[in-house]
């Protein structure tokens, strides 16, 4: 695996529960921030809501990388359906993550993804250190990213199935 050929990770869940639902969920960049182990706080600094251009500025923590912010900002939306940010370190894309929404007749499947690169990112430091190790290194973050993902569409599952339950 080399970070040039822009390794991708995605996990689905099933979630019970209507489309508005989910995409007000998915479509709220602090709500993140409660299940992660690595973002801890997210903020508009360009208009606010998820529109093409907006931007937005994360700040994470990492026990192998340390503390950092990165800019984001949206490219791409489909209402209701899909939406995707880049994440910049001054003029680099170093990933782009998004969510995408496929209603079925009895539930929603939500996807997260993202895909590392095209430009260097802290990642780099690493491989370039280490480039002997760089499928290693770059199969670690994705567990990373995995993990933290899963634990993203479980809150939202549990938020969005839980407000869709009758009072």
């Amino acid at each position: 695996m080399r970070y040039r050929d822009r390794p991708t990770m995605e996990v689905e869940e099933r979630i019970t529960a209507d489309v508005p639902t989910i995409w007000s969920l998915v479509t709220d960049i602090e709500l993140p921030a409660r299940f992660s182990d690595e973002l801890e706080r997210v903020e508009w600094v360009d208009g606010v809501g998820v529109s093409v251009g907006n931007r937005f500025r994360g700040t994470n923590q990492n026990v192998h990388i340390g503390e950092w912010q990165t800019e984001c900002v949206v490219v791409e939306v489909e209402p209701e359906r899909r939406w995707a940010w880049e994440v910049h370190g001054g003029d680099n894309v170093m990933a782009t993550w998004g969510f995408e929404l496929d209603p079925g007749r009895d539930d929603v499947r939500v996807r997260q993804w993202a895909r590392m690169g095209p430009d260097p990112s802290g990642l780099n430091i690493a491989i370039d250190a280490m480039p002997e190790k760089e499928g290693r290194i770059i199969a670690n973050r994705l567990r990373e990213w995995q993990r933290n993902m899963t634990a993203n569409l479980e809150g939202i599952k549990s938020l969005a199935e839980g407000a869709s339950t009758p009072t």
